[in-house]
């Protein structure tokens, strides 16, 4: 069995020299992230509740800071717990660089935005969150070209970009999906013929087969995914079920008490997405059904229902009523969970057990041959605890009317946007680079450009454009693109 890590991890695509021998490569990684404007575009990107609602509400940067410290701190633990990972431990700097680039490739106005651009690319290669944010890392960030810098970006049809020209190990750590997102809808999977199909796109090919070969020493394997990426991938969903939900009870929304009194039918949807991923994960194991939701639920909740000294007192009173003493401990519980979601001592306090309890069922699963694929994961009850948490929220709130009253919108806009930009002459609203850009490409790398422009734009900033486009903003040739 071959060890962790090997020379070919800290290879880039651009060969550049190291000129602090003192900084570790995976640290010049993470420098060029954080200092690059796609991350600080992330300020303004939804994560649940549109930005200009409240200066509270999480972002996606604010989103990627926690996920980038939550598999930091699961890296740790391994290193600490593990027998394997005693001995070879695992880079927590490429841990957190995979924490904090995750979210790079999201569009505008959340998954909405998503299926929208991925409407507009269906014969073209389509759009996903993850493999934008490989292209991101790899060409579209101004970093690096792969000739002469004063040069054009493209050249006779070649791409010449080489983005942040990161280490092969960085870039494996965010790609989650071994898989090629095809050119043409009609070779997608029956499943993925409407929704964005999750992968990479089939122009970085190559580079996936890159990527391979200098982890493992081979190109040649299905399933790719690293340690690193795997624990960056459990980190968000742990971010997911819990800081969202906090996000939740500030916004007076929901309340805990209010978890247990949905429709039926969302805890439905909750059940049928949560075997879905158990039938994908853990193949041996037993469904769930809506009382085992709503028993994860009493578990984490517990204490709201939890009777104290005085209310047992009173309880005991065989004179009361039963509809009294009903009465009496609806109105405790409704206090206890008004006091967990209002009051910020009890709702962190009540995130940072919850991610307590989430760390502590991790467990990984070791790869026969590369230990760069062990695969750090929740044990099944832990899985099925964040899974109930994090569905729950997506789909009692995300997918709520008054949230899908504005994702609808954003997703109008960036279907309006893509259509003036791909008519004839469009292109020349873009800004000068994509322009260039565009003029140099060929057909299938025109309409990429323009969709790598639009996924680029900040909720603000595509509203702002569409009403240049369309709405009641004055017109105006100074304000720049």
């Amino acid at each position: 069995m071959q060890g962790l890590y090997s020379a070919g991890d800290d290879e880039r695509p651009v060969t550049q020299d190291n000129p602090e021998e003192y900084r570790e490569e995976a640290r010049r990684d993470y420098a060029r992230l954080i200092h690059s404007a796609s991350f600080r575009r992330l300020q303004g990107k939804t994560q649940v509740f549109p930005g200009h609602e409240s200066d509270f509400f999480r972002n996606r940067l604010t989103h990627s800071l926690e996920v980038a410290q939550i598999a930091k701190s699961i890296a740790i633990k391994l290193n600490n717990t593990s027998d394997f990972f005693q001995k070879s431990p695992i880079n927590v700097d490429i841990v957190e660089f995979a924490g904090l680039a995750h979210d790079l490739g999201h569009p505008p106005f959340g998954h909405n935005g998503e299926e929208a651009l991925d409407e507009c690319m269906r014969d073209a290669g389509g759009f996903e969150g993850n493999a934008q944010t490989l292209r991101i890392l790899s060409t579209l960030e101004k970093k690096t070209l792969d000739g002469d810098e004063a040069g054009p970006p493209v050249s006779r049809g070649t791409d010449l970009r080489r983005g942040l020209n990161l280490t092969y190990r960085s870039l494996a750590s965010v790609l989650k999906y071994d898989r090629v997102i095809p050119i043409g809808s009609k070779e997608r999977p029956e499943d993925k013929a409407t929704t964005p199909m999750k992968g990479f796109y089939k122009s970085d090919f190559d580079l996936v087969q890159e990527i391979k070969s200098h982890v493992l020493g081979v190109s040649e394997i299905a399933d790719f995914k690293t340690i690193e990426c795997s624990i960056m991938d459990i980190a968000d969903d742990i971010a997911y079920s819990t800081y969202d939900l906090e996000d939740i009870f500030k916004s007076g929304i929901h309340g805990p008490l209010d978890l247990f009194s949905f429709s039926d039918s969302i805890y439905e949807a909750v059940v049928e997405t949560i075997n879905k991923r158990i039938d994908k994960q853990y193949k041996d194991e037993s469904k769930v059904s809506v009382s085992d939701v709503q028993e994860v639920l009493y578990e984490v909740f517990s204490k709201i229902f939890a009777i104290g000294s005085d209310e047992q007192t009173f309880l005991r009173n065989t004179k009361i009523a039963p509809d009294k003493r009903k009465m009496y401990s609806s109105i405790a519980a409704q206090k206890l969970s008004s006091l967990t979601a209002g009051n910020g001592y009890h709702r962190t306090r009540f995130t940072a057990n919850l991610i307590s309890l989430f760390l502590n069922g991790i467990e990984v699963v070791p790869h026969k041959e590369y230990p760069q694929l062990h695969q750090a994961r929740f044990d099944i009850k832990t899985f099925v605890s964040v899974e109930v948490m994090k569905n729950i929220t997506y789909e009692a709130v995300i997918r709520s009317p008054m949230l899908q009253v504005v994702e609808y919108r954003g997703k109008d806009v960036i279907r309006k946007i893509f259509e003036v930009i791909a008519s004839p002459n469009g292109e020349r609203l873009m800004p000068p680079d994509f322009r260039e850009i565009f003029r140099h490409s060929d057909g299938l790398g025109k309409t990429r450009t323009i969709c790598d422009f639009i996924a680029g734009m900040t909720d603000r900033y595509a509203m702002e454009f569409y009403s240049r486009l369309f709405g009641a903003n004055p017109m105006t040739m100074h304000k720049p693109l």
